[in-house]
């Protein structure tokens, strides 16, 4: 942590995986072809973290998916970050 936040970079490896499990629902076997994130607000304070992957649209061979992380501390829910992310599939 620095400054008492999840680093973004926590926040980012947790995007680009909920991202390909979105993407390999409907692919398959699948790799991150390119994403971005927003960080919206510190990750402060988390007792836990949440990430909503789904998939917006997809073809035969690509899925471009999104992704909201939320910050958990008991029954709250925070959003702490959005990405998007293009998912090809592998082979």
């Amino acid at each position: 942590q620095q400054h008492g936040f999840v680093h973004g970079g926590v926040l980012s490896y947790l995007a680009d995986n909920a991202l390909t499990f979105a993407g390999g629902s409907v692919l398959g076997d699948s790799v991150t072809s390119e994403f971005k994130i927003n960080y919206l607000r510190p990750a402060k304070d988390a007792e836990r973290l949440l990430a909503v992957a789904t998939v917006v649209g997809s073809g035969k061979t690509q899925a471009v998916c999104r992704c909201d992380i939320f910050v958990l501390r008991g029954a709250e829910r925070t959003l702490c970050a959005a990405a998007q992310g293009t998912i090809r599939k592998a082979g």
